[in-house]
C-alpha cells in the first residue's frame, strides 16, 4: 500500500521522501542503505503480527546501523513502529525507545489494512493530504453499504463479475492501469491472490503484462481497465477497445484523480470478499502462506546449527547456469527433453507443459531494478505470445506475502520458473548466525519445496554472481526453446 502511494504521488515538496524496502536480497538492502542518509532518516517498521521475519531482521540491521551513525542514545528516536497491540514488535519498540508506536486493528487482515494506520501513517509522513484521501474514500464506503441494493453497489457488482466469470474459467484477472497509477496493480495482486487463491480455486491476478494483440489471449481472461481520466494513454485506450471488439470481457473503472485511489481500494476489498463467496472460499485467511514460512524456518535453523544450508544437486549444469527441481518434475522434464542435455532443451520441455487455461509465472529472487526487469519482462511476454497463456512476474521474497498464496493454494494451473542467484556480496544480520543472503536462499528453497509438495510444475534456474549475464544467457535459451 505505502509503495503504491509513493509511486503514485511521488515526493511532496517540504516533506520526507518515502522509500520502501521489502526484499531480503543483500544487493537490494545495500542499494537501499546507500540511497538514504541515516542521520536524517526515520525508519518506519511495519508488521501486524510483529513476528514476520523480514521486518524483524530489517529492524535489527538498521537499528544497529543507526546506533553506529547517531549513537545508542538517539537511535530509537529515528524509529516508528506500526503493529497490532501486544505484538513482539511493540515490545521491541518499547525496549529500544522508538519515537512512536501506531497500533493497527487486530480484526483487519494485513492485505485489507491499507486504509488503516499501516497505509495512512506512511502516507501522512510523505505529505499526502490524508483527510482528503479518506474523505474521498468515504463516498465508496457509503456506496458499498449493506443498505444499497446489490445492482447499485459498486463492490458487489465488480465482485459478482469476477466470481461468476471465474466459475466459467475466466480466472486470470488482467489488470490494466493508466501510467499515472501504474503501481496500483501491485497492491491489487496481493488482495486478489491472497484472499481467493486457496482450496484449489481462486483468481490469478496478472499485473504489468503489456497489452498485446487480441489474438494472444485465450478464453481464461477478465480485463479490468482502471483509467485515470485526466491522464489516459491513447495507446492503452486503443488496445482495450480492440480487446472489446474481439469479444473479450472488459470492466472499465474511471478514476478522476489519484486521490480517488482510496475509493478504488475500498471497492476492490469489498469486491474481493464478494468474489470469494461466489467462488466458495474464505477470503480472510491465508492457509498456504504459513507453509513456506515453516519450510524457511527449518532451513535457517539448519544453517544456524551447521553453518550451511543442506546440499542440493542440479539436474543440469550448462552455460554457467544450474537447474534444480524435485524428482517428479526432474523425471518429466528429462523425459520430454529426450536426452538432449542443454539449457534450451530443458526449458523447452518445461514450457511445453503449458496448456490452454494455464499461466506462466516467473519468481525472481534477485535485486529489483530496471536492468533485471527488462529481460524478465521480455521473457514473460515471449512466453505469452508463443504459448497464448497469462503470465505473472514477481520478485522474491516479497511475492510470498502476496501472490504466493494463490500459487500454492489456488488452482494447479501454474507453470513456474524460479530464478535464484549467488550473491556477489552478502550482508550480515545482527545477533544472528545467518545473513540476508542465507535468508533469501532459504526463502527461495522453502517456496520451491512447497510448490513441489503441492504437485506444481516448477523449475529453478540458478544464476551465478553476475546476474545480468545470467539473465542474458537464460533469455537466449528461452527464446531458442520457444522457436
Amino acid at each position: 500500500g505505502p509503495e503504491v502511494l509513493k509511486m503514485t504521488f511521488g515526493t511532496v515538496p517540504g516533506f520526507p521522501e518515502l522509500q520502501v524496502l521489502d526484499s531480503t536480497d543483500p544487493a537490494q538492502v545495500k542499494a537501499f542503505e546507500n540511497k538514504v542518509n541515516l542521520a536524517k532518516t526515520v525508519c518506519i517498521v511495519s508488521s501486524k503480527s510483529g513476528s514476520t521475519l523480514e521486518p524483524n531482521i530489517f529492524q535489527q540491521y538498521f537499528f544497529e546501523r543507526m546506533q553506529q551513525t547517531v549513537g545508542a542514545a538517539e537511535a530509537g528516536r529515528h524509529f516508528i513502529a506500526i503493529t497490532d497491540p501486544g505484538s513482539k514488535m511493540q515490545q521491541v519498540a518499547e525496549e529500544h525507545g522508538f519515537r512512536r508506536i501506531f497500533y493497527g486493528w487486530p480484526s483487519i487482515g494485513g492485505r485489507y489494512s491499507v486504509l488503516s494506520d499501516f497505509g495512512m501513517v506512511p502516507a501522512a509522513v510523505m505529505g499526502l493530504d490524508v483527510h482528503r484521501f479518506l474523505d474521498e474514500t468515504e463516498y465508496m464506503v457509503h456506496s458499498c453499504a449493506g443498505c444499497v441494493p446489490p445492482a447499485d453497489n459498486p463492490g458487489v457488482v465488480l465482485g459478482t463479475i469476477m466470481g461468476v466469470l471465474a466459475r466459467q474459467g475466466r480466472d486470470k484477472v488482467t489488470l490494466i492501469t493508466s501510467p499515472g497509477i501504474w503501481d496500483f496493480g501491485a497492491w491489487l495482486e496481493q488482495l486478489l491472490a491472497e484472499s481467493t487463491g486457496k482450496d484449489g480455486k481462486g483468481l490469478i491476478p496478472v499485473d504489468q503484462e503489456s497489452l498485446g494483440a487480441p489474438g494472444v489471449y485465450g478464453n481464461d481472461r477478465l480485463f479490468v481497465y482502471t483509467r485515470l481520466e485526466n491522464a489516459a494513454d491513447p495507446a492503452q485506450d486503443a488496445a482495450v477497445a480492440a480487446l472489446e471488439a474481439a469479444g473479450q470481457p472488459v470492466v472499465r473503472i474511471a478514476v478522476l484523480d489519484p486521490y480517488q485511489l482510496g475509493e478504488e481500494m475500498f471497492r476492490w476489498e469489498m469486491a474481493t470478499a464478494v468474489a470469494g463467496a461466489i467462488i466458495g472460499i474464505h477470503a480472510f485467511n491465508q492457509p498456504d502462506v504459513e507453509a513456506s514460512k515453516i519450510a524457511t524456518r527449518k532451513l535457517t535453523s539448519e544453517y544456524e546449527k551447521s553453518g550451511a544450508l543442506p546440499p542440493e544437486t542440479p539436474i543440469l549444469e550448462a552455460d554457467g547456469i544450474k537447474l534444480f527441481t524435485d524428482a517428479t518434475n526432474a523425471a518429466a522434464i528429462a523425459s520430454a527433453a529426450g536426452g538432449t542435455q542443454t539449457l534450451a532443451a530443458y526449458l523447452k520441455a518445461h514450457l511445453n507443459r503449458l496448456g490452454a487455461g494455464d499461466y506462466f509465472c516467473v519468481s525472481a529472487y534477485i535485486e529489483m531494478k530496471d536492468a533485471h526487469q527488462q529481460p524478465l519482462q521480455a521473457m514473460r511476454h515471449a512466453v505469452r505470445d508463443r504459448k497464448y497463456v497469462a503470465t505473472c512476474l514477481g520478485y522474491g521474497p516479497r511475492f510470498l506475502h502476496s501472490t504466493g498464496q494463490a500459487y500454492k493454494g489456488g488452482p494447479n494451473s501454474g507453470v513456474f520458473l524460479q530464478i535464484t542467484c549467488d550473491d556477489a556480496a552478502d550482508v550480515a544480520v545482527p545477533e544472528r548466525k545467518y545473513t540476508f543472503g542465507v535468508v533469501k536462499a532459504a526463502q527461495a528453497r522453502g517456496d520451491f519445496e512447497v510448490l513441489a509438495e503441492r504437485g506444481r510444475r516448477a523449475l529453478r534456474v540458478h544464476l551465478g554472481t553476475n546476474v545480468a549475464a545470467g539473465l542474458a544467457t537464460l533469455q537466449q535459451a528461452l527464446n531458442q526453446a520457444l522457436a
